[in-house]
Protein backbone atom coordinates (compact mmCIF):
# COMPACT_ATOMS: atom_id res chain seq x y z
CA UNK A 1 0.00 0.00 0.00
CA UNK A 2 2.88 2.35 0.72
CA UNK A 3 4.25 1.86 -2.78
CA UNK A 4 0.83 2.26 -4.43
CA UNK A 5 0.02 5.37 -2.41
CA UNK A 6 3.37 6.96 -3.20
CA UNK A 7 3.14 6.14 -6.93
CA UNK A 8 -0.46 7.33 -7.37
CA UNK A 9 0.15 10.54 -5.44
CA UNK A 10 3.25 11.26 -7.53
CA UNK A 11 1.57 10.45 -10.86
CA UNK A 12 -1.52 12.57 -10.24
CA UNK A 13 -0.15 15.78 -11.83
CA UNK A 14 0.84 13.84 -14.96
CA UNK A 15 -2.47 12.17 -15.79
CA UNK A 16 -2.36 13.47 -19.39
CA UNK A 17 0.92 11.66 -20.05
CA UNK A 18 -0.52 8.49 -18.48
CA UNK A 19 -3.55 8.72 -20.80
CA UNK A 20 -1.23 9.01 -23.81
CA UNK A 21 0.69 5.96 -22.62
CA UNK A 22 -2.53 3.94 -22.37
CA UNK A 23 -3.80 5.09 -25.79
CA UNK A 24 -0.60 4.31 -27.69
CA UNK A 25 -0.03 1.06 -25.78
CA UNK A 26 -3.53 0.03 -26.82
CA UNK A 27 -2.76 0.86 -30.45
CA UNK A 28 0.49 -1.10 -30.29
CA UNK A 29 -1.15 -4.14 -28.67
CA UNK A 30 -3.96 -4.27 -31.22
CA UNK A 31 -1.42 -4.05 -34.02
CA UNK A 32 0.76 -6.82 -32.53
CA UNK A 33 -2.28 -9.08 -32.08
CA UNK A 34 -3.36 -8.50 -35.68
CA UNK A 35 0.01 -9.42 -37.18
CA UNK A 36 -0.18 -13.24 -36.65
CA UNK A 37 -3.61 -13.30 -38.31
CA UNK A 38 -2.23 -11.43 -41.32
CA UNK A 39 0.70 -13.84 -41.43
CA UNK A 40 -1.66 -16.81 -41.39
CA UNK A 41 -3.73 -15.30 -44.22
CA UNK A 42 -0.59 -14.78 -46.33
CA UNK A 43 0.42 -18.41 -45.85
CA UNK A 44 -3.04 -19.93 -46.39
CA UNK A 45 -4.50 -17.56 -49.00
CA UNK A 46 -1.37 -16.41 -50.81
CA UNK A 47 1.51 -18.86 -50.56
CA UNK A 48 -0.58 -22.04 -50.49
CA UNK A 49 -2.55 -20.99 -53.57
CA UNK A 50 0.28 -19.20 -55.37
CA UNK A 51 -1.71 -15.96 -55.39
CA UNK A 52 1.06 -13.32 -55.78
CA UNK A 53 -1.25 -10.23 -55.74
CA UNK A 54 -2.74 -11.43 -52.48
CA UNK A 55 0.74 -11.91 -51.01
CA UNK A 56 1.70 -8.35 -52.03
CA UNK A 57 -1.56 -6.86 -50.73
CA UNK A 58 -1.48 -8.64 -47.38
CA UNK A 59 2.27 -8.11 -47.10
CA UNK A 60 1.86 -4.36 -47.59
CA UNK A 61 -0.92 -4.29 -45.02
CA UNK A 62 1.26 -6.31 -42.63
CA UNK A 63 4.12 -3.83 -43.13
CA UNK A 64 1.80 -0.89 -42.38
CA UNK A 65 0.52 -2.57 -39.21
CA UNK A 66 4.11 -3.28 -38.14
CA UNK A 67 5.08 0.37 -38.65
CA UNK A 68 2.03 1.48 -36.69
CA UNK A 69 3.05 -0.89 -33.90
CA UNK A 70 6.60 0.49 -33.85
CA UNK A 71 5.47 4.14 -33.82
CA UNK A 72 2.88 3.48 -31.10
CA UNK A 73 5.39 1.65 -28.89
CA UNK A 74 8.01 4.39 -29.30
CA UNK A 75 5.52 7.13 -28.40
CA UNK A 76 4.18 5.11 -25.46
CA UNK A 77 7.71 4.53 -24.15
CA UNK A 78 8.51 8.23 -24.50
CA UNK A 79 5.41 9.24 -22.55
CA UNK A 80 6.12 6.61 -19.90
CA UNK A 81 9.71 7.85 -19.58
CA UNK A 82 8.56 11.47 -19.23
CA UNK A 83 6.05 10.52 -16.57
CA UNK A 84 8.41 8.30 -14.56
CA UNK A 85 11.24 10.83 -14.65
CA UNK A 86 8.85 13.56 -13.50
CA UNK A 87 7.76 11.30 -10.65
CA UNK A 88 11.39 10.70 -9.69
CA UNK A 89 12.10 14.43 -9.79
CA UNK A 90 9.09 15.26 -7.60
CA UNK A 91 9.76 12.52 -5.05
CA UNK A 92 13.42 13.56 -4.75
CA UNK A 93 12.28 17.14 -4.28
CA UNK A 94 9.80 16.13 -1.58
CA UNK A 95 12.43 14.08 0.24
CA UNK A 96 14.89 16.99 0.07
CA UNK A 97 12.29 19.48 1.33
CA UNK A 98 11.39 17.14 4.18
CA UNK A 99 15.01 16.58 5.18
CA UNK A 100 15.58 20.34 5.11
CA UNK A 101 13.03 20.66 7.95
CA UNK A 102 14.74 18.03 10.13
CA UNK A 103 16.44 19.00 13.35
CA UNK A 104 19.70 17.46 14.50
CA UNK A 105 17.69 14.71 16.18
CA UNK A 106 16.06 13.42 12.97
CA UNK A 107 19.29 13.75 11.00
CA UNK A 108 21.06 11.64 13.61
CA UNK A 109 18.24 9.06 13.62
CA UNK A 110 18.44 8.39 9.88
CA UNK A 111 22.11 9.17 9.30
CA UNK A 112 23.50 11.19 6.41
CA UNK A 113 24.50 8.12 4.36
CA UNK A 114 21.01 6.60 4.59
CA UNK A 115 19.32 9.88 3.65
CA UNK A 116 21.55 10.15 0.58
CA UNK A 117 20.66 6.59 -0.46
CA UNK A 118 16.96 7.19 0.10
CA UNK A 119 16.93 10.34 -2.04
CA UNK A 120 18.93 8.76 -4.89
CA UNK A 121 18.97 4.96 -5.18
CA UNK A 122 15.60 4.36 -3.49
CA UNK A 123 13.88 7.02 -5.59
CA UNK A 124 15.44 5.47 -8.70
CA UNK A 125 13.93 2.07 -7.84
CA UNK A 126 10.45 3.59 -7.55
CA UNK A 127 11.02 5.57 -10.78
CA UNK A 128 11.99 2.40 -12.66
CA UNK A 129 8.91 0.57 -11.39
CA UNK A 130 6.66 3.43 -12.52
CA UNK A 131 8.27 3.35 -15.97
CA UNK A 132 7.84 -0.40 -16.46
CA UNK A 133 4.35 -0.34 -14.94
CA UNK A 134 3.20 2.29 -17.41
CA UNK A 135 4.78 0.32 -20.24
CA UNK A 136 3.01 -2.86 -19.24
CA UNK A 137 -0.19 -1.30 -17.89
CA UNK A 138 -2.11 -2.12 -21.07
CA UNK A 139 0.30 -4.35 -22.95
CA UNK A 140 0.52 -7.31 -20.58
CA UNK A 141 -3.18 -7.90 -19.70
CA UNK A 142 -4.61 -7.16 -23.17
CA UNK A 143 -1.89 -9.15 -24.92
CA UNK A 144 -2.55 -12.07 -22.59
CA UNK A 145 -6.34 -11.97 -22.85
CA UNK A 146 -6.40 -11.06 -26.54
CA UNK A 147 -3.83 -13.75 -27.31
CA UNK A 148 -5.95 -16.42 -25.61
CA UNK A 149 -9.11 -15.39 -27.49
CA UNK A 150 -7.39 -15.25 -30.88
CA UNK A 151 -5.46 -18.49 -30.29
CA UNK A 152 -8.69 -20.34 -29.46
CA UNK A 153 -10.23 -18.80 -32.56
CA UNK A 154 -7.47 -20.39 -34.63
CA UNK A 155 -7.69 -23.82 -32.99
CA UNK A 156 -9.77 -24.47 -29.86
CA UNK A 157 -8.59 -28.08 -29.70
CA UNK A 158 -5.13 -26.99 -28.50
CA UNK A 159 -6.44 -24.83 -25.63
CA UNK A 160 -5.18 -27.34 -23.08
CA UNK A 161 -1.59 -26.40 -23.99
CA UNK A 162 -2.26 -22.81 -22.90
CA UNK A 163 -4.06 -24.03 -19.76
CA UNK A 164 -1.02 -26.11 -18.80
CA UNK A 165 1.92 -23.90 -19.82
CA UNK A 166 0.73 -20.59 -18.30
CA UNK A 167 0.33 -21.92 -14.71
CA UNK A 168 3.61 -23.84 -15.00
CA UNK A 169 5.43 -20.67 -16.01
CA UNK A 170 3.76 -18.65 -13.24
CA UNK A 171 4.73 -21.17 -10.58
CA UNK A 172 8.31 -21.57 -11.84
CA UNK A 173 9.00 -17.84 -12.09
CA UNK A 174 7.05 -17.11 -8.89
CA UNK A 175 9.29 -19.43 -6.89
CA UNK A 176 12.34 -17.55 -8.14
CA UNK A 177 10.79 -14.20 -7.17
CA UNK A 178 9.87 -15.43 -3.69
CA UNK A 179 13.48 -16.47 -3.08
CA UNK A 180 14.82 -13.12 -4.31
CA UNK A 181 12.39 -10.75 -2.57
CA UNK A 182 13.97 -10.80 0.95
CA UNK A 183 17.38 -10.03 -0.53
CA UNK A 184 16.26 -6.65 -1.85
CA UNK A 185 15.91 -5.12 1.63
CA UNK A 186 19.33 -6.49 2.55
CA UNK A 187 20.72 -4.96 -0.66
CA UNK A 188 19.42 -1.46 0.19
CA UNK A 189 20.80 -1.68 3.73
CA UNK A 190 24.20 -2.70 2.40
CA UNK A 191 24.16 0.21 -0.05
CA UNK A 192 23.58 2.42 3.01
CA UNK A 193 26.63 0.85 4.64
CA UNK A 194 28.79 1.43 1.56
CA UNK A 195 27.74 5.10 1.44
CA UNK A 196 28.44 5.54 5.15
CA UNK A 197 31.96 4.11 4.98
CA UNK A 198 32.82 5.98 1.77
CA UNK A 199 31.54 9.27 3.21
CA UNK A 200 33.57 8.78 6.39
CA UNK A 201 36.71 7.96 4.47
CA UNK A 202 36.43 10.91 2.09
CA UNK A 203 35.66 13.34 4.93
CA UNK A 204 38.39 11.99 7.18
CA UNK A 205 41.08 11.31 4.57
CA UNK A 206 43.60 13.56 6.34
CA UNK A 207 43.12 11.74 9.64
CA UNK A 208 43.51 8.38 7.91
CA UNK A 209 46.79 9.43 6.34
CA UNK A 210 48.05 11.02 9.53
CA UNK A 211 47.53 7.76 11.44
CA UNK A 212 48.46 5.52 8.48
CA UNK A 213 45.11 3.74 8.63
CA UNK A 214 44.65 3.43 4.89
CA UNK A 215 45.06 -0.36 4.92
CA UNK A 216 42.55 -0.80 7.74
CA UNK A 217 39.97 1.42 6.05
CA UNK A 218 40.59 -0.27 2.71
CA UNK A 219 39.82 -3.62 4.33
CA UNK A 220 36.70 -2.17 5.99
CA UNK A 221 35.44 -0.83 2.67
CA UNK A 222 36.31 -4.05 0.84
CA UNK A 223 34.41 -6.01 3.50
CA UNK A 224 31.27 -3.92 3.04
CA UNK A 225 31.72 -4.00 -0.74
CA UNK A 226 32.05 -7.78 -0.69
CA UNK A 227 28.83 -8.11 1.33
CA UNK A 228 26.97 -5.96 -1.21
CA UNK A 229 28.56 -7.87 -4.09
CA UNK A 230 27.56 -11.17 -2.50
CA UNK A 231 23.95 -10.01 -2.14
CA UNK A 232 23.88 -8.77 -5.74
CA UNK A 233 25.41 -12.05 -6.87
CA UNK A 234 22.76 -14.08 -5.05
CA UNK A 235 20.00 -11.97 -6.54
CA UNK A 236 21.61 -12.20 -9.98
CA UNK A 237 21.91 -15.98 -9.78
CA UNK A 238 18.21 -16.19 -9.05
CA UNK A 239 17.24 -13.68 -11.75
CA UNK A 240 19.22 -15.39 -14.49
CA UNK A 241 17.02 -18.45 -13.99
CA UNK A 242 14.03 -16.54 -15.33
CA UNK A 243 15.16 -16.30 -18.97
CA UNK A 244 16.00 -20.03 -19.30
CA UNK A 245 12.67 -20.88 -17.69
CA UNK A 246 10.79 -18.63 -20.09
CA UNK A 247 12.68 -19.91 -23.14
CA UNK A 248 12.09 -23.49 -22.04
CA UNK A 249 8.36 -22.82 -21.73
CA UNK A 250 8.25 -21.08 -25.13
CA UNK A 251 10.14 -23.82 -26.95
CA UNK A 252 8.26 -26.61 -25.16
CA UNK A 253 4.97 -24.94 -26.09
CA UNK A 254 5.99 -24.69 -29.76
CA UNK A 255 7.02 -28.34 -29.79
CA UNK A 256 3.70 -29.39 -28.21
CA UNK A 257 1.72 -27.35 -30.73
CA UNK A 258 3.60 -28.85 -33.68
CA UNK A 259 3.41 -32.34 -32.21
CA UNK A 260 -0.37 -32.33 -31.69
CA UNK A 261 -1.28 -30.10 -34.64
CA UNK A 262 0.67 -32.09 -37.26
CA UNK A 263 -1.91 -34.94 -37.50
CA UNK A 264 -4.71 -32.38 -37.82
CA UNK A 265 -2.90 -30.61 -40.68
CA UNK A 266 -2.22 -33.97 -42.32
CA UNK A 267 -5.90 -34.87 -42.15
CA UNK A 268 -6.93 -31.45 -43.52
CA UNK A 269 -8.67 -30.38 -40.29
CA UNK A 270 -6.22 -27.51 -39.76
CA UNK A 271 -4.21 -25.24 -42.04
CA UNK A 272 -0.49 -24.47 -41.79
CA UNK A 273 -1.19 -20.76 -41.34
CA UNK A 274 -3.36 -21.54 -38.34
CA UNK A 275 -0.45 -23.41 -36.72
CA UNK A 276 1.92 -20.46 -37.18
CA UNK A 277 -0.74 -18.05 -35.88
CA UNK A 278 -1.48 -20.29 -32.86
CA UNK A 279 2.24 -20.53 -32.03
CA UNK A 280 2.62 -16.75 -32.39
CA UNK A 281 -0.33 -16.12 -30.08
CA UNK A 282 0.97 -18.67 -27.60
CA UNK A 283 4.33 -16.92 -27.59
CA UNK A 284 2.60 -13.58 -27.02
CA UNK A 285 0.60 -15.05 -24.13
CA UNK A 286 3.71 -16.44 -22.47
CA UNK A 287 5.59 -13.18 -23.05
CA UNK A 288 2.71 -11.33 -21.37
CA UNK A 289 3.00 -13.73 -18.44
CA UNK A 290 6.75 -13.15 -18.40
CA UNK A 291 6.23 -9.37 -18.32
CA UNK A 292 3.83 -9.76 -15.42
CA UNK A 293 6.34 -11.87 -13.52
CA UNK A 294 9.08 -9.38 -14.40
CA UNK A 295 6.94 -6.72 -12.73
CA UNK A 296 6.58 -8.90 -9.66
CA UNK A 297 10.35 -9.15 -9.61
CA UNK A 298 10.69 -5.37 -9.50
CA UNK A 299 7.88 -4.76 -7.04
CA UNK A 300 9.59 -6.20 -3.90
CA UNK A 301 12.67 -3.99 -4.25
CA UNK A 302 10.56 -0.94 -5.11
CA UNK A 303 8.33 -1.67 -2.10
CA UNK A 304 11.36 -1.70 0.19
CA UNK A 305 12.55 1.56 -1.34
CA UNK A 306 9.11 3.18 -1.10
CA UNK A 307 8.86 2.22 2.58
CA UNK A 308 12.25 3.83 3.21
CA UNK A 309 11.18 6.97 1.31
CA UNK A 310 7.83 7.10 3.10
CA UNK A 311 9.59 6.77 6.46
CA UNK A 312 11.40 10.04 5.69
CA UNK A 313 8.25 11.77 4.40
CA UNK A 314 6.21 10.65 7.44
CA UNK A 315 8.80 11.73 9.99
CA UNK A 316 7.78 14.97 11.62
CA UNK A 317 10.55 17.18 12.85
CA UNK A 318 10.75 17.80 16.57
CA UNK A 319 11.33 21.48 15.74
CA UNK A 320 7.83 22.43 14.58
CA UNK A 321 7.63 25.77 12.75
CA UNK A 322 4.29 27.48 13.29
CA UNK A 323 2.41 28.77 10.25
CA UNK A 324 0.89 31.46 12.48
CA UNK A 325 4.21 32.59 13.97
CA UNK A 326 4.74 36.12 15.23
CA UNK A 327 6.15 38.30 12.46
CA UNK A 328 6.53 41.62 14.28
CA UNK A 329 8.54 42.01 17.48
CA UNK A 330 9.76 44.93 19.53
CA UNK A 331 13.42 45.08 20.50
CA UNK A 332 16.77 44.54 18.88
CA UNK A 333 18.33 41.41 20.33
CA UNK A 334 17.27 40.94 23.96
CA UNK A 335 17.59 37.25 24.87
CA UNK A 336 16.47 35.27 27.92
CA UNK A 337 16.69 31.63 28.95
CA UNK A 338 13.89 30.86 31.39
CA UNK A 339 14.68 27.71 33.40
CA UNK A 340 15.63 25.78 30.27
CA UNK A 341 16.26 22.04 30.38
CA UNK A 342 17.26 19.94 27.39
CA UNK A 343 17.61 16.16 27.09
CA UNK A 344 18.75 14.32 23.98
CA UNK A 345 16.37 11.52 22.88
CA UNK A 346 17.28 8.28 24.64
CA UNK A 347 19.61 9.99 27.12
CA UNK A 348 19.19 9.17 30.79
CA UNK A 349 20.14 12.61 32.10
CA UNK A 350 19.61 16.14 30.74
CA UNK A 351 22.47 17.85 28.93
CA UNK A 352 21.26 21.23 30.21
CA UNK A 353 19.47 21.74 33.50
CA UNK A 354 17.63 24.83 34.71
CA UNK A 355 19.54 27.34 32.55
CA UNK A 356 18.31 30.78 33.56
CA UNK A 357 19.86 34.08 32.47
CA UNK A 358 19.09 37.17 30.42
CA UNK A 359 21.14 39.36 28.09
CA UNK A 360 20.47 42.54 26.18
CA UNK A 361 21.39 44.09 22.86
CA UNK A 362 24.84 45.62 22.99
CA UNK A 363 26.14 43.05 25.45
CA UNK A 364 28.66 40.27 24.91
CA UNK A 365 27.86 37.04 26.73
CA UNK A 366 30.50 34.31 26.88
CA UNK A 367 29.96 30.65 27.73
CA UNK A 368 32.87 28.62 29.03
CA UNK A 369 33.27 25.21 30.62
CA UNK A 370 34.80 21.80 30.23
CA UNK A 371 34.25 19.37 27.37
CA UNK A 372 30.69 18.02 27.41
CA UNK A 373 29.39 20.80 29.64
CA UNK A 374 26.63 21.64 27.13
CA UNK A 375 28.00 24.89 25.67
CA UNK A 376 27.22 24.16 22.01
CA UNK A 377 23.84 22.65 22.90
CA UNK A 378 22.91 25.84 24.72
CA UNK A 379 23.87 27.95 21.73
CA UNK A 380 21.94 25.71 19.31
CA UNK A 381 18.71 26.28 21.23
CA UNK A 382 18.63 29.95 20.19
CA UNK A 383 18.20 29.40 16.38
CA UNK A 384 16.07 26.30 17.11
CA UNK A 385 18.45 23.76 15.69
CA UNK A 386 16.93 21.85 18.59
CA UNK A 387 14.01 22.67 20.86
CA UNK A 388 14.08 22.83 24.64
CA UNK A 389 12.67 19.93 26.64
CA UNK A 390 11.24 22.33 29.22
CA UNK A 391 11.44 26.03 29.88
CA UNK A 392 11.56 28.80 27.30
CA UNK A 393 14.06 30.64 25.12
CA UNK A 394 12.78 34.21 24.61
CA UNK A 395 14.00 36.67 21.97
CA UNK A 396 12.77 40.24 22.25
CA UNK A 397 9.92 39.21 24.52
CA UNK A 398 8.65 36.39 22.27
CA UNK A 399 9.42 32.68 22.69
CA UNK A 400 11.51 31.44 19.78
CA UNK A 401 8.92 28.69 19.24
CA UNK A 402 6.27 31.35 18.64
CA UNK A 403 8.32 33.38 16.17
CA UNK A 404 7.90 32.91 12.43
CA UNK A 405 10.90 30.89 11.25
CA UNK A 406 12.15 33.48 8.79
CA UNK A 407 11.85 36.26 11.36
CA UNK A 408 13.91 34.25 13.84
CA UNK A 409 16.62 33.27 11.37
CA UNK A 410 16.87 36.78 9.90
CA UNK A 411 17.73 38.09 13.37
CA UNK A 412 20.49 35.55 14.00
CA UNK A 413 23.98 35.14 12.56
CA UNK A 414 25.50 31.76 13.42
CA UNK A 415 29.14 30.79 13.06
CA UNK A 416 29.17 27.05 13.81
CA UNK A 417 31.84 25.11 15.63
CA UNK A 418 32.81 23.35 12.42
CA UNK A 419 33.01 26.11 9.79
CA UNK A 420 31.53 24.98 6.49
CA UNK A 421 31.62 26.66 3.09
CA UNK A 422 29.61 25.68 0.04
CA UNK A 423 30.95 25.12 -3.43
CA UNK A 424 30.86 28.35 -5.40
CA UNK A 425 32.83 31.56 -4.92
CA UNK A 426 33.91 33.67 -1.98
CA UNK A 427 31.16 36.15 -2.84
CA UNK A 428 28.41 33.54 -3.13
CA UNK A 429 29.31 32.16 0.30
CA UNK A 430 29.40 35.60 1.94
CA UNK A 431 26.01 36.51 0.45
CA UNK A 432 24.29 33.51 2.03
CA UNK A 433 22.74 35.67 4.73
CA UNK A 434 22.03 38.72 2.55
CA UNK A 435 21.98 38.14 -1.22
CA UNK A 436 21.68 41.85 -1.99
CA UNK A 437 24.96 42.77 -0.22
CA UNK A 438 27.28 44.91 -2.35
CA UNK A 439 30.95 44.15 -3.06
CA UNK A 440 31.93 47.02 -0.74
CA UNK A 441 29.99 45.43 2.10
CA UNK A 442 31.66 42.08 1.41
CA UNK A 443 35.12 43.65 1.53
CA UNK A 444 34.21 45.45 4.75
CA UNK A 445 33.10 42.16 6.34
CA UNK A 446 36.32 40.49 5.18
CA UNK A 447 38.33 43.34 6.68
CA UNK A 448 36.61 42.95 10.05
CA UNK A 449 37.12 39.16 9.93
CA UNK A 450 40.82 39.61 9.12
CA UNK A 451 40.27 37.80 5.82
CA UNK A 452 40.77 40.65 3.37
CA UNK A 453 44.48 40.02 2.73
CA UNK A 454 44.24 36.37 1.70
CA UNK A 455 41.06 36.93 -0.37
CA UNK A 456 42.70 39.87 -2.16
CA UNK A 457 45.70 37.64 -2.88
CA UNK A 458 43.46 35.05 -4.60
CA UNK A 459 43.56 35.19 -8.43
CA UNK A 460 39.98 36.44 -8.82
CA UNK A 461 39.34 38.05 -5.44
CA UNK A 462 35.66 37.77 -4.47
CA UNK A 463 35.01 35.61 -7.54
CA UNK A 464 37.66 33.05 -6.56
CA UNK A 465 36.36 29.49 -6.44
CA UNK A 466 35.59 27.76 -3.15
CA UNK A 467 35.50 23.97 -3.18
CA UNK A 468 32.84 21.93 -1.39
CA UNK A 469 33.26 22.34 2.34
CA UNK A 470 35.96 24.96 1.77
CA UNK A 471 38.57 22.26 1.29
CA UNK A 472 40.77 24.53 -0.86
CA UNK A 473 41.38 27.00 1.99
CA UNK A 474 43.00 26.44 5.39
CA UNK A 475 41.08 25.92 8.61
CA UNK A 476 41.80 29.44 9.84
CA UNK A 477 40.82 30.98 6.51
CA UNK A 478 37.64 28.93 6.44
CA UNK A 479 36.77 30.10 9.95
CA UNK A 480 37.37 33.77 9.10
CA UNK A 481 35.22 33.49 5.95
CA UNK A 482 32.41 32.03 8.07
CA UNK A 483 32.73 34.95 10.49
CA UNK A 484 32.61 37.37 7.55
CA UNK A 485 29.50 35.59 6.27
CA UNK A 486 27.74 36.26 9.59
CA UNK A 487 28.86 39.93 9.57
CA UNK A 488 27.44 40.46 6.06
CA UNK A 489 24.00 39.35 7.30
CA UNK A 490 23.91 42.20 9.88
CA UNK A 491 21.99 40.15 12.45
CA UNK A 492 20.73 41.36 15.80
CA UNK A 493 22.17 38.32 17.58
CA UNK A 494 25.62 36.91 16.80
CA UNK A 495 26.30 33.31 17.82
CA UNK A 496 29.98 32.34 17.79
CA UNK A 497 30.43 28.65 18.62
CA UNK A 498 34.12 28.36 19.46
CA UNK A 499 34.72 30.33 16.27
CA UNK A 500 38.14 31.73 17.18
CA UNK A 501 39.94 28.49 18.11
CA UNK A 502 41.71 28.13 14.74
CA UNK A 503 43.14 31.66 14.93
CA UNK A 504 46.47 32.61 16.45
CA UNK A 505 46.39 34.99 19.41
CA UNK A 506 47.39 38.04 17.35
CA UNK A 507 44.71 37.49 14.68
CA UNK A 508 42.19 36.67 17.41
CA UNK A 509 42.90 39.97 19.19
CA UNK A 510 42.71 42.00 15.95
CA UNK A 511 39.47 40.33 14.91
CA UNK A 512 37.79 40.94 18.28
CA UNK A 513 38.91 44.58 18.27
CA UNK A 514 37.52 45.09 14.74
CA UNK A 515 34.31 43.25 15.68
CA UNK A 516 33.37 45.52 18.60
CA UNK A 517 32.18 48.51 16.51
CA UNK A 518 30.24 46.22 14.16
CA UNK A 519 28.43 44.39 16.98
CA UNK A 520 28.02 47.44 19.24
CA UNK A 521 24.21 47.41 18.94
CA UNK A 522 23.81 43.62 18.75
CA UNK A 523 23.85 40.81 21.27
CA UNK A 524 26.91 38.58 20.98
CA UNK A 525 27.00 35.04 22.40
CA UNK A 526 30.40 33.40 22.36
CA UNK A 527 31.27 29.80 23.19
CA UNK A 528 34.97 29.83 23.93
CA UNK A 529 37.79 27.57 25.03
CA UNK A 530 40.38 30.34 25.38
CA UNK A 531 39.90 32.72 28.29
CA UNK A 532 41.77 35.46 26.43
CA UNK A 533 38.90 35.59 23.94
CA UNK A 534 36.25 36.46 26.54
CA UNK A 535 37.97 38.62 29.18
CA UNK A 536 36.14 41.72 27.93
CA UNK A 537 32.70 40.05 27.92
CA UNK A 538 29.90 41.76 29.85
CA UNK A 539 28.71 38.42 31.21
CA UNK A 540 30.49 35.09 31.44
CA UNK A 541 28.54 31.89 32.14
CA UNK A 542 30.51 29.00 33.61
CA UNK A 543 28.90 25.64 32.74
CA UNK A 544 29.58 22.37 34.48
CA UNK A 545 27.58 19.18 33.87
CA UNK A 546 24.88 21.20 32.13
CA UNK A 547 24.34 23.73 34.91
CA UNK A 548 25.39 27.34 35.32
CA UNK A 549 27.60 27.18 38.39
CA UNK A 550 28.80 30.78 38.18
CA UNK A 551 28.19 33.94 36.20
CA UNK A 552 29.63 37.42 36.16
CA UNK A 553 32.43 39.42 34.59
CA UNK A 554 35.98 38.15 34.27
CA UNK A 555 37.11 40.06 37.37
CA UNK A 556 34.11 38.95 39.42
CA UNK A 557 34.56 35.29 38.51
CA UNK A 558 38.24 35.34 39.38
CA UNK A 559 37.20 36.24 42.92
CA UNK A 560 34.06 34.11 43.26
CA UNK A 561 34.47 30.95 41.14
CA UNK A 562 37.09 28.29 41.84
CA UNK A 563 36.23 26.51 38.57
CA UNK A 564 36.75 29.63 36.48
CA UNK A 565 39.95 30.46 38.31
CA UNK A 566 41.28 26.95 37.57
CA UNK A 567 40.50 27.40 33.87
CA UNK A 568 42.28 30.74 33.81
CA UNK A 569 45.33 29.41 35.67
CA UNK A 570 45.53 26.34 33.41
CA UNK A 571 45.83 28.63 30.41
CA UNK A 572 48.33 30.97 32.04
CA UNK A 573 46.43 34.11 31.13
CA UNK A 574 45.44 35.46 34.52
CA UNK A 575 48.10 38.14 34.66
CA UNK A 576 47.63 39.07 31.00
CA UNK A 577 43.86 39.29 31.44
CA UNK A 578 44.11 41.28 34.60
Amino acid sequence: MTLLRLALRSLKPYWAWVVLVVVFQLIGVIASLYLPTLNADIIDDGVAQGDVPTIWRLGAWMLAVSLANIVAVVIANYCAARSSMAVGRDVRSRVFDQVATFSSQELHTFGSASLITRSTNDVQQVQMLVFFSLNMLVQAPITGIGGVVLALRQEAGLAWIIAVMVPVMLVAVGLVILRAAPLFRVMQERIDRINLILREQITGIRVLRAFTREDFERERYEGANELLTDTNRRVGLLMILIQPIVMLMLNASSVLVLWFAAPRVDSGQMQVGSITAFIAYLVQILIAVMMATFMTMMIPRAMVSSERIQAVLDTETTVVVSDQGVTEVQGHGDLAFEHVTFTYPGAETPVLQDIDFSAHAGQTVAIIGGTGAGKTTLLNLVPRLMDVTSGRVVLDGVGVRDLAAQVLWDRIGLVPQKPYLFSGTVASNLRFGRPEATDEELWHALTVAQARDFVAAMPEGLDSAIAQGGSNVSGGQRQRLCIARAIVARPEVYLFDDSFSALDLTTDAKLRAALRPVTRDSLVLIVAQRVSTITQADLILVLEHGRIIAQGTHTELLESSDTYREIVESQGVEEEAA
